[in-house]
């Protein structure tokens, strides 16, 4: 060593720095690539992420090679540095003080800290051109890492540790799904994010949650005098209206009101023209999932279907447009009887129907009200007391004051929704 000149020394501790800290920015960027977006690389034929999935598919080998290389650099590193020291300063132990120092510190700044921080920044750039090297040097290596692992797999099994070869922990749940789409508002438009969240909802939300309650259904008496059924038919909002007899726990059938039209055409309707075209009502139990209830009417052809309870009893009306509303949102025209169901006062408050539905008024008005128990603004109000209200009554409901405005016959007719009052407020 006393023949080479001491530049010479200083250019190969820098070529071995360089290459310490290609091993440590490979390793970082290896670990920290994009599993998910490694495989669409893959399928779109990109070599560097094929060379990279390879060794991800053995992480104790890739570890090994990366590991093996890094600490043998670095030990050639510290040894060629104790060589400069003692050329510079004698052999001395003030020399070999400052030289153990001087290779700590270039080694921690230059070969492990800054390329181990830009491999976690940019994974997939260090990452897929490093695997061109780590790929054949995996190969000339290979018997020397899999003595080593030999090592390594024993100490695991003593410790009765077995970590998995493959990507079985990279896969995702519907909530680590959710916090991604959540996450991902530079890539995915707000309409798009949306409409993913309220597919994730489906198996959380039941017919219950989003039917026509019994009150609000329109329907027609079949035992009414044709001149009545025909005048409703024709002041419909709907193109699909069940048809009862009697009582409207009685539904006998749904009648499409364009087949009305096309029969009265052609000639007089009759109730026995009525009961020919029109079609079998179907039922829908209570609780039925909503993500279940779309399978259903897919499969069956369906579009509309009655909700009823564990007695049979009907408790409300469900149809194909109001679960696609839930996933894409509100698309539909709505009756004119049901427009007003919030109205905007000048004070910024909300006058509220006590039959609306809480997943609308959450939905439309950006309300934070809970969705476990009742489902209309009427069966929270009346489970918050606990009693019959009077108008004039006021209460808190998830932070937003509710006034009671108007009783009917013991049912909360209308109600007045103020915003949420602040800290200072």
């Amino acid at each position: 060593m006393d023949e080479v000149p001491i530049s010479a020394l200083l250019s190969a501790l820098a070529v071995l720095l360089i290459v310490s800290a290609f091993f440590s920015s490979s390793e970082t960027s290896m670990m920290a690539l994009n599993r998910y977006r490694l495989k669409h690389l893959v399928k779109q034929g990109h070599r560097g992420a094929r060379l990279a999935s390879q060794l991800l598919a053995r992480t104790d080998r890739l570890l090994g090679v990366v590991l093996l290389g890094n600490n043998l650099v670095n030990s050639a590193a510290a040894a060629l540095t104790t060589v400069i020291a003692f050329r510079l300063f004698g052999q001395s132990e003030l020399a070999l003080s400052l030289g153990t120092l001087a290779v700590t510190f270039a080694i921690l700044v230059f070969s492990e800290v800054t390329p181990k921080v830009l491999g976690a920044a940019y994974p997939e750039r260090i990452a897929l051109p490093a695997s061109y090297v780590l790929t054949p040097l995996l190969k000339l290596l290979q018997p020397v890492v899999w003595f080593v692992n030999l090592f390594v797999n024993a100490l695991l099994w003593l410790m009765r540790l077995k970590p998995s070869s493959g990507n079985g922990d990279n896969v995702l749940g519907v909530e680590e799904l959710r916090t991604i789409v959540l996450e991902s508002a530079n890539f995915v438009p707000q309409k798009h994010r949306s409409i993913l969240l309220n597919l994730f909802e489906l198996e959380n939300i039941t017919v219950d949650d989003v039917m026509t309650p019994r009150n609000q259904i329109e329907a027609i008496d079949i035992e009414a005098p044709m001149e009545d059924v025909m005048q409703q038919l024709a002041t419909s909002h709907h193109t699909r209206v069940p048809l009862y007899q009697g009582h409207l726990d009685d539904i006998v059938g749904i009648i499409h009101v364009r087949r009305v039209v096309h029969h009265a055409r052609a000639k007089e309707m009759t109730v026995e023209a009525l009961r020919e075209i029109m079609l079998e009502p179907y039922f829908i139990p209570a609780g039925t999932p909503l993500f279940t209830q779309l399978q259903h009417f897919q499969e069956s052809h369906r579009r509309i279907g009655m909700v009823v309870d564990e007695y049979g009893e009907l408790m409300g009306l469900v149809t194909l447009e109001d679960m696609l509303e839930e996933i894409v949102g509100e698309f539909t025209t709505q009756a004119p009887s049901q427009t007003g169901a919030y109205n905007r006062q000048d004070d910024g408050s909300w006058l509220v129907e006590g039959s609306a539905l809480l997943r609308d008024l959450n939905r439309k008005l950006g309300l934070k009200f809970p969705l476990d128990g009742p489902k209309t603004l009427n069966g929270l109000i009346l489970e918050q007391l606990e009693d019959i209200p009077e108008a004039g009554t006021s209460l808190k409901i998830a932070g937003h004051p509710v006034e009671i405005v108007q009783i009917q016959e013991r049912v909360v007719k209308v109600a007045r929704i103020f915003p949420p009052l602040t800290a200072h407020e």
